[in-house]
């Protein structure tokens, strides 16, 4: 993507007359809202900060224990201030960025309905609560993402989102509700107090396995790593929001707040380890390879999320402090450089980097902005990123499991970083003549006061580390260790490991910014040699799937009744005889009752009509012979006491049989093509008779539960007055579904009638 400018970036598309009718303060509006949630959730701060939470519930689904609660605590006010926060710069960014576009409004409506589900997703106290928030981060960004609809790439790009994370969100749910039944309870506050039992249950791992994947897919860990860059089609507002304090974050918000039920396990530390440092490593290695400036914090950021999950697998306290400090630092910086580059492409006509060059001069507060961003994405001090970047090394080398892994990780990840960081933020606006596909000039100030605000809150917070200490990154920590913790930021810690690797980052990022024009053609070389990409593999994964799909179709919708009905009969039988194979539910009896001639007589004519259906050459003497199979069964029904049956099995054979007779004299003979079937079908009908014989022995053998028996007997009479139990409940009980078979049969019979009619209307000379 290294076209001047995206073609969804450009209002091209505006309405005669749109951007004249919309009033000169309305684009404001959209604004206030996140700027009032950013300022109610500043204002919990103090109670936050003192060890309170503030916890709202609702009854939702009282049956299944299901309420609608939100909890907020450390670390959901640290997620909710970034995204409100954040929003409320992205949305005034984006009413300049897109001024005049024809679909301004419904943008803004998507945009701010994303962050409403993402705060839902954060502040949610309740698994299925969550999960709703989590499926509706996932449409709304569909949106959002594939914004640009009349852009083939965009379209593509919002599907690959959806169907990747959408598929992560289904097997969220299934840990979820397994997660609930070994809990107890669907409420977060008391799961997360269970994670002695959860740990120790059987189920734990399935549990670890479906949360891991639902969080592995919503924040781009390898290998589901390629739909982040390629959500860089939507807008650059979008794309800022996305990246900085929304939608990838949920996975990581997820792992942190997962941590007290499903942390302290080898396969937990483990997964997220490994996980993490090659998410880390291959996306900033990957970052190198791209001259487009969205693409390359696209793929800091997947190196950003793996540095997330690889430190929210450990248990040591500066750990995951280091993970929470560069959760704040990479929000800021990262939202303030997408922005900045938006301005580049805005103002300059490009965002590819070998394009422009010596900016600052005719834009010198975006290159300042930019500095300041680049310098905290760097690790350079006085900035908030220096002092995350050695929490992170301090934090690395704490991890017991391996800490020379961890930290060579993440000293690698952090030196390209810093080679990024001088692509994106200097390149542009440094060295050599000013080169720009149009004439620059300085951005609006509804442009660049998101970026310089965002850039100089890494400045303040690494002057004062102290401000967010107490207030945000203590309580966070606490909240998903699940026990007080201290957390003290500061921008000096002496001379020490930490600092040494620093200087060695420093080093390594330097040199491999000088020498990135050879790396990154070095990296186009070998992406040429690959087999696939992620990217490709994931195409032909979809027209394998498109391909499978045809296939079935042709065979299962072939248009052919029979066919249905043998497909539908042995699914049936496989998967029933499968089960009961598998359960050992089918206990045959140890004595098995005796039976009288009548018995043995009526098992034979049941029998010899089933043979004589099987064998028929014709379809009237088949019919014929599935009627005695009936006459049969009504007998037993008299053996055993149950007249009216007998008498309403009796009524249907006749019925069947007479009426089923009559339109098959106009049906072909079963000889045409009916022989070279005939032994699949004999196969299928004993295959089917004898799962549904075994069905009933288990259904006889196990214990027999009473209490729908007992409360039909006993509330026939008092209740619906009427003895006769099977009428009272056909007739009162189940009286809807009585209602509703009737209309069935009366639609039914209507049809057939219309279908007879007009057949016999076609045949009138």
């Amino acid at each position: 993507m290294n076209e001047s400018a995206a073609p969804e970036d450009r209002p091209a598309d505006r309405g005669p007359g749109e951007a004249a009718a919309r009033p000169a303060g309305a684009g404001w509006l959209p604004a206030l809202l996140p700027a009032a949630l950013a300022a109610a959730f500043a204002a919990a701060l103090p109670t936050i900060a003192g060890g309170g939470t503030i916890r709202l519930a609702a009854d939702w689904v009282p049956s299944l224990g299901i309420s609608f609660s939100l909890l907020l605590d450390g670390l959901s006010l640290t997620f909710a201030l970034l995204i409100s926060g954040i929003g409320f710069f992205v949305t005034l960014y984006a009413r300049t960025y897109l001024a005049g576009h024809a679909h301004l409004g419904r943008f803004t409506l998507y945009l701010l309905a994303f962050m409403v589900a993402m705060l839902g997703l954060v502040l949610a106290d309740n698994l299925i609560t969550l999960f709703v928030f989590w499926e509706l981060t996932t449409l709304t960004s569909y949106f959002l993402i594939g914004f640009n609809h009349a852009s083939a790439a965009s379209r593509r790009s919002a599907l690959q989102a959806l169907l990747l994370t959408g598929a992560g969100g289904l097997a969220l749910l299934a840990g979820m509700i397994l997660l609930g039944g070994v809990a107890g309870s669907f409420e977060l506050s008391e799961i997360l107090a269970r994670g002695d039992l959860i740990r120790d249950h059987d189920l734990y791992l399935p549990i670890l396995v479906l949360v891991l994947l639902g969080a592995f897919t919503k924040s781009a860990q390898v290998p589901f790593h390629f739909w982040l860059p390629n959500a860089m089609a939507a807008p650059t507002p979008v794309s800022a929001y996305l990246h900085s304090a929304t939608m990838v974050k949920a996975g990581i918000y997820l792992l942190a707040r997962m941590h007290p039920a499903l942390s302290g396990t080898d396969a937990w530390i483990w997964s997220l380890t490994l996980f993490g440092a090659v998410t880390a490593l291959v996306a900033s290695v990957i970052a190198l390879r791209q001259t487009d400036l969205k693409l390359a914090l696209a793929y800091t950021t997947v190196m950003a999320l793996g540095t997330l999950t690889m430190f929210l697998g450990a248990e040591a306290t500066v750990a995951v402090a280091a993970a929470m400090t560069f959760l704040v630092v990479h929000s800021l910086y990262k939202a303030s450089l997408f922005l900045i580059v938006g301005i580049l492409d805005h103002q300059a006509g490009s965002r590819d980097a070998e394009r422009l060059g010596g900016l600052a001069r005719a834009m010198p507060i975006t290159a300042a902005a930019a500095a300041a961003a680049a310098l905290s994405m760097a690790g350079f001090p006085p900035f908030l990123g220096f002092i995350g970047k050695e929490l992170k090394y301090e934090g690395a080398l704490a991890i017991a499991s391996e800490p020379a892994v961890v930290a060579t990780a993440a000293v690698l990840a952090n030196a390209l970083m810093v080679a990024v960081a001088g692509i994106v933020a200097l390149r542009p606006f440094h060295g050599g003549r000013p080169r720009a596909p149009r004439t620059p000039r300085e951005a609006p100030v509804t442009l660049w006061i998101g970026p310089v605000v965002l850039a100089g809150l890494g400045l303040l917070f690494g002057l004062a580390p102290a401000l967010i200490a107490d207030s945000l990154i203590q309580p966070a920590v606490t909240a998903i260790l699940g026990r007080p913790e201290t957390v003290k930021l500061a921008l000096w810690h002496g001379i020490n490991l930490p600092l040494a690797l620093s200087l060695l980052t420093f080093a390594l990022g330097l040199a491999v910014y000088v020498g990135h024009e050879r790396l990154r053609r070095g990296l186009i070389r070998l992406e040429a040699g690959l087999p696939a990409t992620a990217d490709q593999v994931w195409d032909r994964l979809l027209d394998g799937l498109k391909a499978l799909a045809a296939a079935q179709t042709r065979l299962l919708q072939s248009g052919l009744l029979r066919r249905y009905m043998f497909i539908t009969f042995a699914s049936v039988a496989v998967a029933v005889g499968v089960t009961l194979a598998a359960t050992g539910a089918v206990r045959l009896p140890a004595a098995w009752p005796e039976l009288l001639f009548k018995h043995w007589a009526s098992v034979a004519l049941i029998a010899a009509g089933a043979v004589m259906t099987a064998l028929s050459k014709t379809r009237l003497a088949a019919i014929c012979a599935l009627g005695v199979v009936g006459v049969g069964v009504a007998l037993l029904f008299v053996m055993f006491g149950a007249p009216d049956l007998a008498i309403t099995q009796l009524l249907v054979e006749t019925l069947v049989v007479v009426l089923v007779g009559v339109v098959m004299l106009r049906l072909p003979s079963l000889e045409q093509g009916a022989r070279r079937r005939r032994g699949a079908d004999i196969v299928l009908s004993v295959a089917v008779g004898a799962v549904v014989a075994l069905t009933l022995l288990a259904v006889v053998g196990a214990p027999l539960d009473r209490a729908v028996t007992d409360y039909f007997e006993t509330a026939s009479v008092a209740q619906a007055f009427g003895r006769n139990i099977v009428n009272v409940i056909l007739v009162d009980f189940r009286a809807l579904d009585t209602f509703g078979e009737v209309a069935v049969v009366a639609v039914a019979a209507i049809g057939a009638y219309a279908l007879i009619r007009g057949t016999r209307r076609k045949e009138r000379p």
